[in-house]
């Protein structure tokens, strides 16, 4: 399973993301941190959610490869779908949503990581939107709430990335750790939350939810519809297939 969640005794909802080698989740895989998010909203002995990752880095986005295998569009608007339905579910989940990033972390992580509540992060974490160099576009809305808004847009046009250390004097990510204590360090401030009355926690949630300035859902979903306009004109698969050759000669 790629997906696991495990409810602590203290009220922690640990949700690992593992599918290895890189964490490129297929379409089902986005539904399944979907299902987990709302599991967690559904269950009033759930105080806060912790999502990780196994392996090399946090998420590596859709898998390309799972894309490019299958026939027609059905790919494509499962990854779109699945994607909407995970990034909605971290930013609509009840409670908070602690994101521990370890390595790499880019297209949809970024999605994740942009609509969760804290994010701490390891010293070797990057952060980036290349969907520029693949046809698609996408998770600008959620890189637009970890960097000011120029920043960005150059992070978006050139497809760089830009390391957890830089976003910390942004506050958008809480603190940088070595890679060896980054479950503790995200442990340790979902049990501050934990500790709190779980009422008013979901209450806060809620919130500061309706005070925020982007309907992230609506923005991210106007997003999509460019990256489908490409995809019809051809532009994404020629991309995507030279991206596959590339990754295939890498080894």
């Amino acid at each position: 399973m790629p997906i696991t969640s495990e409810l602590r005794p203290d009220g922690i909802r640990v949700v690992t993301m593992a599918h290895p080698p890189v964490n490129a989740l297929p379409v089902q895989g986005w539904y399944d941190v979907a299902a987990a998010l709302d599991e967690a909203t559904a269950d009033a002995a759930t105080k806060v959610v912790v999502l990780r990752a196994e392996g090399k880095g946090f998420n590596a986005g859709v898998d390309i490869k799972e894309m490019q295998h299958t026939s027609g569009f059905e790919a494509l608007l499962g990854a779109n779908r699945g994607c909407y339905a995970a990034f909605k579910a971290v930013y609509e989940c009840a409670v908070p949503v602690v994101a521990a990033v370890n390595g790499f972390c880019v297209g949809g992580g970024v999605g994740l990581v942009g609509n969760a509540d804290v994010i701490v992060a390891s010293d070797d974490a990057y952060f980036g939107v290349p969907e520029v160099n693949q046809g698609a576009l996408g998770a600008a809305t959620h890189m637009a709430r970890l960097v000011p808004q120029h920043l960005m847009r150059t992070l978006y046009f050139t497809a760089r990335t830009i390391r957890a250390e830089q976003l910390v004097q942004f506050g958008s990510v809480l603190e940088v750790v070595p890679r060896a204590g980054l479950d503790d360090a995200a442990l340790a401030v979902a049990g501050e939350i934990a500790a709190k009355d779980g009422r008013v926690i979901r209450a806060a949630k809620a919130a500061l939810n309706g005070i925020d300035p982007v309907d992230v859902n609506r923005s991210y979903r106007f997003e999509q519809g460019f990256t489908f306009e490409l995809n019809l004109a051809g532009v994404s698969d020629e991309l995507r297939d030279a991206f596959a050759g590339t990754a295939k000669a890498r080894g």
